[in-house]
């Protein structure tokens, strides 16, 4: 039977020499559908229907949102060239959602005979969402929108090594932005508190075998956000890690992290300069030809975050859990 690659033996034959992309010319894809179920825990959560700001005299939250999910999640590709070296593509990579990030994404890879990939690519939904326009409002607060894109550029396996880079440029504009403006008339208080910005994002990792079936992939980052407001500036390191697992049908990855992030001046809110630790951890599992129906698998992911702020306003805890159907074509 031929079992096409799935979600760990994809990540395990990412750094080969071989110059394709793909196995043959043309479109291919997956189609995927999750339920399942989350929990948010703070103040920022749009997804409250109690629009007050419900906190403890800490100011920590204390009440967690919880409800169902659906993950309707796919890509789809087009591999061409003589030799299968350069791709068109859009969707969220099976990479991406076994170390958690969710993210729809449109780009175009050029693979080198040494096996470097260049990867460009823009991510139009990643930034966009809704935030309060006041998230410090005590009473009835109000919802907005904030927009923006995100630029890519990654390059893998670089000179034919198991090192790659990760880059990225967003930007995020928050429409009607009233943060503070119930707290305080004073403008420049309001102004320190200004949401939009300009973001930076440097990532790299190296692959390293373990043995045919597993691999370990640590990784290094650096952020830098420059906001409207100094408050809500910042620069941001990170580590991660990930286990990748391949044995026969069944496929594992397990990604643990860790960011710290510094702002860059005082919050008029609180009266202090915004300090976050953040833990991550997250897993995927797939068993690939579920029942022995070829091309489909059953799939599943859990995660947890939590975010530690010296203001406990900021403090922040959700997890999810969600299992489905995979469907690879």
């Amino acid at each position: 039977m031929n079992v096409k690659y799935s979600l760990i033996a994809l990540a395990l034959i990412s750094g080969s020499a071989s110059a394709q992309l793909a196995e043959t010319a043309g479109f291919a894809g997956e189609v995927s559908l999750s339920t399942g179920f989350y929990s948010v825990e703070s103040n920022l959560n749009t997804d409250d229907d109690n629009k007050d700001l419900n906190v403890t005299s800490s100011g920590a939250p204390n009440e967690a949102v919880t409800g169902g999910l659906l993950l309707p999640l796919g890509n789809l590709t087009y591999t061409f060239g003589s030799d299968l070296n350069q791709q068109f593509y859009a969707g969220t990579s099976r990479e991406d959602i076994a170390t958690g990030t969710l993210a729809f994404e449109m780009g175009y890879k050029y693979k080198l005979a040494s096996g470097m990939i260049i990867d460009a690519s823009i991510l139009p939904t990643i930034m966009s969402g809704e935030v309060w326009a006041d998230p410090y409002q005590a009473t009835n607060r109000q919802t907005t929108d904030e927009d923006g894109n995100a630029y890519r550029l990654k390059l893998e396996n670089i000179a034919g090594s198991k090192f790659s880079v990760d880059m990225a440029y967003a930007t995020k504009d928050v429409e009607n932005d009233r943060a503070g403006f119930e707290g305080t008339n004073n403008p420049a208080e309001r102004n320190v508190l200004r949401r939009d910005a300009d973001t930076i994002f440097f990532k790299t990792d190296y692959k390293y075998m373990v043995d045919q079936t597993t691999m370990l992939k640590p990784r290094l980052s650096y952020i830098s956000s420059d906001a409207d407001g100094d408050a809500n500036s910042f620069t941001g390191y990170g580590v991660e890690l990930s286990y990748f697992k391949f044995l026969n049908r069944h496929q594992f990855a397990l990604t643990a992290g860790f960011n710290t992030r510094d702002y860059d001046a005082v919050n008029p809110a609180f009266d202090q300069t915004r300090e976050d630790d953040e833990m991550s951890l997250f897993a995927a599992y797939e068993y690939a030809n579920f029942m022995d129906w070829q091309d489909w698998s059953f799939i599943s992911f859990a995660g947890f975050g939590s975010t530690d702020s010296n203001i406990d306003f900021y403090d922040k805890t959700e997890y999810m859990m969600s299992v489905g159907m995979s469907y690879k074509f």
